[in-house]
């Protein structure tokens, strides 16, 4: 019969500094390493093969608890059970009953809260928050999340596809990636059930087919001349920034978060940076003779690092600032954001830019074919044109004849 090792002592636990193992009997040992940690270490053979199955730190687990965790795995040995695959299975099972108590609305609170920070700005996450509020987390928020099917996904969105449906497609997008979080994080297994391609777009019509889109309400081009001259008898520098995004063809929001850093003044250039673009790509935007102008005019009274501040320096104009310079002059009829469908129709309708030149001045948040063709060089001077030519058309003086053979004769240069 093998000698059996003498058993440590507690106060040998709590002494012993010298690195190495230390044997408590039954293939229980203490391990101590170079930088004085100390643990539990429990050695058996099972299957011809040696194993070394940790039982945690000493200042844990006493000698006591090691002794009786040593015990209990010799019984796993002794019926061929492997201690170390059956604590892996224990866990693995454990893990499994944490995330069939993992509702949908726990998960999507989750990947809120890891991923708002690198959102551009804190109302996407109240608008994730709402949608799945409102058309949801009633249907199946309080559902495990490895149990929304189909069926769940359809009963949520199906009601809105029709009526709302730019709104049902991003619920449904919404969806798919909390869903996809799920998966990732073990939550749930199988086929995403919101999942577009190749899935529910057997079961939906195209949102494109449901309804025609809405667009911003806009100012048809051949009135924009005449409204001109009214805007530039508005004082203030709502009216200036209003301006200026209808003769740079931007969106509200970029014009508002202009600071002067962008701006070239020598170049007639004005350089948006990617995390201020609905496409997250820089943008170089032609300053026209007419829009430096505002630009010259607005620097005589420069009080802030932004091009149009707001009542307080140290910030920009609202979102507001521009629908209530509309409103005062009594066209609430459209908005700003509808001068981009302004400049592109009159693009289309009475220039012979091409289609790419007019698309890339808009900066598109989607990429298509077209514009990904010509990224490589940005027709830069091709829009320094297209803008140039925008800029007489809403002079008063321009706006009812357009020269369509000189628009051609650049577009082709």
């Amino acid at each position: 019969m093998p000698k059996r090792a003498a058993g440590l002592t507690a106060r040998q636990v709590e002494t012993s500094k010298k690195p190495g193992l230390f044997a408590d009997g039954g293939g229980l040992y203490l391990q101590v390493t170079e930088s004085g940690a100390k643990s539990w270490v429990y050695r058996y053979q099972i299957s011809g093969r040696r194993r070394d199955m940790g039982l945690g730190s000493v200042e844990i687990f006493s000698l006591a608890d090691a002794r009786e965790k040593a015990r209990t795995a010799r019984r796993l040995v002794a019926e061929g059970v492997d201690p170390i695959d059956n604590r892996r299975a224990e866990r693995t099972a454990k893990a499994v009953g944490v995330a069939k108590t993992m509702s949908f609305k726990e998960c999507a609170d989750a990947y809120i809260r890891a991923h708002q920070a690198g959102w551009r700005n804190a109302k996407h996450a109240l608008q994730w928050s709402a949608t799945l509020t409102t058309y949801v987390y009633p249907v199946f928020g309080s559902l495990p999340v490895g149990e929304v099917d189909v069926g769940l996904v359809m009963k949520a969105i199906e009601p809105i596809w029709s009526t709302k449906p730019e709104t049902a497609s991003r619920v449904r997008g919404r969806i798919e990636v909390v869903l996809d979080w799920a998966t990732a994080r073990h939550y749930r297994s199988g086929e995403n059930a919101a999942r577009w391609r190749g899935h529910l777009e057997s079961l939906l019509p195209k949102k494109t087919r449901v309804r025609a889109v809405e667009h911003h309400a806009a100012l048809p081009y051949v009135d924009l001349a005449a409204f001109m001259v009214e805007l530039r008898e508005q004082e203030g520098i709502a009216a200036r920034a209003l301006e200026f995004a209808i003769l740079t063809a931007a969106r509200t929001g970029e014009v508002l978060g202009a600071r002067w850093d962008e701006i070239k003044m020598a170049e007639r250039l004005w350089v948006v940076p990617g995390d201020r673009m609905k496409g997250r790509r820089e943008h170089r935007v032609p300053l026209s003779g007419a829009a430096m102008a505002i630009v010259e005019k607005v620097a005589e009274l420069r009080m802030s690092d932004f091009v149009f501040p707001g009542a307080a320096a140290e910030r920009p104009l609202s979102n507001m600032a521009l629908l209530m310079t509309l409103r005062r002059m009594k066209r609430g009829d459209f908005t700003a954001h509808g001068f981009r469908s302004t400049f592109s129709d009159w693009c289309a309708e009475q220039t012979a830019f091409p289609a790419e030149v007019r698309e890339m001045a808009l900066a598109p948040a989607v990429v298509d074919k077209v514009e990904a063709a010509y990224r490589r060089g940005d027709l830069f001077d091709k829009r320094r044109q297209i803008m140039d030519a925008w800029a007489r058309f809403t002079d008063e003086t321009e706006a009812e004849v357009v020269d369509l053979s000189s628009a051609r004769r650049g577009a082709l240069a």
